[in-house]
């Protein structure tokens, strides 16, 4: 590289020397080159001697008034990155006028054109692509936007805000205007155009306003629609109801488009999503993805407070709006859901991603203090563990003091762009609370290990609980302190009787150590520590099997009986990987597994209690990862299950059966998830269960059983599995959404094919290395088959690696996604190491990696 990337520093903010108060955009759209003439209201806040630098990247520039006056080339500096005005003026309007090729932006950041529609992706650094701005989150400016387009390839031509001027033109032309009343940074700028079918609606406040609602799709994709506009409108509704947050504006619109590389995003007003968060349709979508679409239609409506009202000062910031946000959608689909189900899907996502995360070379604190490439820190650390962190601070606090704090935020920072520390303050404030220990999860990374010691004694009637902390190093922090850990807890008998030993159902860990006595206990009691997940921490603890089985049982706490049956499993497999031996899955458990699937309780949770932990959450207990001995155990020990409980099963799988029309209600997606559980266990048995997948694929009227029947049959590698692998694409191809899921199901088959397979669907017509939706279903997917990508002769490094690099050059922000695969090289053996290395240094040595990549290769390789 010509140039090496450098790292910026949280220790290091400065308050910009310039701000802009009034933007002025006009865009004249055209494929290869968009005219974009920009008009500045700038205000020196800073140094008099200091320079006006914008950023700007990939933009030709064309003219340069100051004051409608041409500014002379000597009084100007235009590189690759920025152009510097020397200018002695305190306040002045800037107008400068250059030009953009939306068709040749294959990253997707800036202004780009896709399949005859042009898109906007800002955050975090992409609005620099697209005009010279002070491109920084605590810029924050009101927008006025005009865009000009071809009115018959171009009828709908959007942008932030409320829509003040229309009109049609000369040679065909039209154009709109549109104002945001709201000060806000560049990165939540949007701007869509494009021909599309329209789903529109209201929607009145409880201030009596009326918020016209609009949904734009691809044309034909209007019956995929409604669910979505379902979704946004709950959202309204629950926001004021839940956090007394209203509106702001008089339009909302939804844009949905297939090119995206990300999930969806949150610009004032104008969100655009990436469209498997916006269609659904029974026949076209799972339940997942109907569940999936009111999750993310609700977090980007919820960002309208915490992210837009409410911003970033800086990007070391980022989880102050997608922590507390994330916080939100979570809470959202819990009142509207099961809570139970979706607060062990969370923690699913914790265990799976975040803690790996935190014990590799990328491991940073929810708010980092070292960025190169903003884009790398879009990660399960800053939004899912920002989100638990935030969760923390709730059980702390309960749901009123949650929300006493959540008001004097508002009141103190609307309109302003703040940090986490900002948040904390609030929250300390508004309850009379001292948060100073607690803050230690905003600045240190890494996963706390919780280790348990009990003892009770009989003669006293007496238990003592004694926990201790510590967190290992991670790349910069080799020292850690102890974290404020809110552990909610209850007690059983050992017949499963709820026992009560005091009021305080928090118990706080803020030292290194801490015991807590408890008088008068009339037996010794089996604790459930940690109930709904209290905190994101490591537990070590020396329950008996028998104490696991009553928690799985008789825990009042669903999360809880969740937590015993994986850690059952997850016992059976160490323990047989330890000992080179077949796991043994004992009577007692079979026992405790059957009393689970004939209990009286939800269909949901007995098919995740059922679900053994994935082949990542088992290799998180290792520090060099068996991978063989992983997917060997994991295999039999289904194997085991199903031969063990294939009567309770077919019983569930029938009882589960329906002839009746597909719903969207909880009970029945309770009872299409049990019923798929049944189905993966029993596919396993062979070709006994050929008939059960053949009639639940051939006989679904949705697609959440039909996939279901795939899937089970091609991850049990059952002999139906490729002709309903061809019936599904016969059915299916050319629907690139449906399509997605027949690519990431081959992705994620357990064979030693797999690899060849990933390289010929890469010939196929409906992927497209373009698209970062068919590289996340194939190639993305591919790297979570642990067995299969970590392939001991390395042809899965292989091939993402080839592909990384082909990526770098056109979309390195995808490239990066993929390349997180590699990042925790060093726990594999050392082949394997050797292996990934060698892909590592072949990016590292080539002469154009981009910064996406640069960070994490570096990270990757620094010993």
């Amino acid at each position: 590289m010509t140039q090496l990337p450098k790292a910026k520093y949280r220790k290091d903010y400065q308050a910009p020397e310039f701000t802009i108060t009034d933007v002025d955009l006009t865009f004249n759209l055209h494929p290869t080159e968009t005219r974009v003439v920009s008009v500045l209201k700038v205000v020196r806040q800073g140094n008099h001697e200091k320079p006006l630098v914008l950023d700007g990247e990939q933009l030709t520039l064309l003219s340069i008034k100051v004051d409608g006056v041409k500014v002379p080339e000597d009084s100007y500096q235009c590189d690759e990155q920025n152009l510097t005005l020397d200018t002695s003026l305190d306040t002045f309007t800037l107008e400068i006028e250059n030009s953009v090729n939306p068709t040749a932006n294959e990253a997707l950041e800036g202004l780009y054109l896709a399949e005859d529609t042009f898109c906007t992706q800002c955050e975090a650094e992409g609005f620099r692509r697209i005009t010279y701005y002070l491109d920084r989150p605590d810029v924050l400016a009101k927008f006025t936007t005009t865009v000009i387009a071809d009115l018959d390839k171009f009828p709908y031509v959007l942008s932030n805000g409320n829509k003040i001027k229309q009109a049609e033109l000369d040679n065909g032309k039209h154009l709109a205007t549109w104002q945001d009343p709201f000060p806000k940074p560049c990165y939540l700028f949007a701007l869509v155009a494009g021909n599309f079918d329209v789903l529109r609606d209201k929607f009145t406040t409880r201030e009596g306003r009326s918020v016209d609602l609009e949904l734009f799709v691809d044309k034909g994709n209007l019956d995929r629609a409604d669910h979505a506009m379902l979704s946004l409108k709950n959202a309204m509704k629950w926001d004021e109801e839940r956090f007394d947050l209203v509106y702001d504006l008089d339009i909302y619109m939804v844009v949905a488009v297939d090119f995206f590389n990300m999930g969806a995003m949150e610009n004032k007003g104008l969100n655009v999503f990436n469209a498997k968060y916006v269609l659904a349709n029974p026949k076209t979508a799972t339940d997942q993805d109907f569940l999936n679409v009111e999750s993310v239609i609700g977090h980007e409506y919820f960002h309208n407070w915490t992210g837009n009202r409410v911003t970033c000062r800086d990007w070391f910031q980022l989880s102050l709006k997608e922590g507390l946000t994330v916080f939100r959608d979570q809470e959202f689909s819990s009142d509207l859901g099961s809570r139970a189900v979706n607060r062990i899907q969370d923690v699913r996502v914790i265990r799976s991603h975040q803690f790996a995360e935190d014990s590799g070379p990328m491991a940073h604190p929810i708010r980092p203090d070292k960025v190169v490439q903003m884009n790398n820190f879009y990660t399960v650390t800053v939004y899912n563990k920002g989100a638990e962190v935030i969760r923390m601070i709730h059980t702390l606090l309960g749901e009123t003091g949650f929300q006493k704090g959540m008001k004097l935020y508002f009141e103190r920072h609307d309109g302003n762009a703040v940090t986490c520390e900002d948040f904390v303050k609030a929250m300390e404030d508004a309850n009379g609370q001292d948060f100073s220990v607690f803050r230690h999860w905003y600045s240190q990374a890494g996963t706390p290990v919780v280790t348990v010691e009990e003892s009770y004694d009989a003669n006293a009637k007496e238990l003592t609980l004694k926990l201790k902390q510590a967190t290992a190093s991670t790349p910069g922090q080799e020292q850690k302190v102890p974290f404020h850990i809110p552990v909610k807890w209850s007690a059983y008998s050992e017949k499963g009787e709820r026992l009560s030993l005091g009021n305080n159902d928090v118990l706080h860990l803020k030292e290194s150590e801490a015991s807590f006595t408890f008088e008068n206990v009339a037996e010794k009691p089996i604790l459930s520590l940690f109930d709904n997940f209290s905190a994101p921490v490591k537990v070590k603890r020396n329950l008996t099997d028998d104490e696991l089985r009553v928690l799985l049982a008789h825990s009042e706490d669903d999360f809880s009986r969740w937590d015993a049956a994986q850690s059952l499993f997850t016992r059976i497999i160490e323990k047989a990987i330890s000992n080179n031996s077949e796991a043994e899955l004992s009577v007692k458990t079979i026992q405790a597994c059957q009393n689970l699937l004939r209990a009286n309780t939800d269909p949901a949770l007995k098919a995740l209690a059922l679900t053994l932990p994935t082949a990542s959450t088992i290799a998180d207990g290792y520090k060099t990862i068996p991978v063989e001995a992983i997917n060997t155990q994991l295999k039999s020990l289904k194997i085991q299950l199903a031969e063990a409980l294939e009567s309770d099963f077919t019983e569930l799988l029938n009882a589960c059966s329906s002839n009746k029309p597909y719903q969207l209600n909880g009970d029945d997606i309770a009872r299409r998830q049990l019923k798929q559980i049944c189905l993966s266990y029993l596919a396993e048995l062979g070709d006994a269960t050929v008939g059960n997948l053949k009639q639940q694929f051939e006989q679904a009227d949705n697609l959440t059983d039909q996939l279901g029947a795939l899937q089970a049959s091609v991850w049990a590698n059952n002999s139906v599995a490729e002709p309903l692998l061809n019936l599904f694409e016969k059915q299916w191809q050319g629907e690139k959404l449906v399509m997605d899921k027949w690519f990431s199901t081959q992705a994620l088959a357990n064979s030693e094919q797999t690899v060849e397979r990933v390289k010929s669907l890469m010939t196929h017509p409906d992927f497209s290395l373009k698209n970062p939706n068919r590289i996340y279903s194939l190639l993305a997917a591919f790297t979570q088959n642990q067995p299969q990508f970590h392939r001991a002769d390395g042809a899965g490094y292989e091939l993402i690696g080839a592909i990384i690099q082909q990526l770098n050059a056109s979309n390195p922000q995808v490239a990066s996604r993929l390349l997180s695969a590699f990042v925790s090289w060093r726990r594999y053996d050392e082949n394997r190491q050797q292996l990934m290395k060698k892909q590592l240094e072949s990016l590292r040595n080539l002469p154009d990696l981009a910064s996406d990549l640069f960070e994490k290769v570096e990270s990757c390789l620094t010993e």
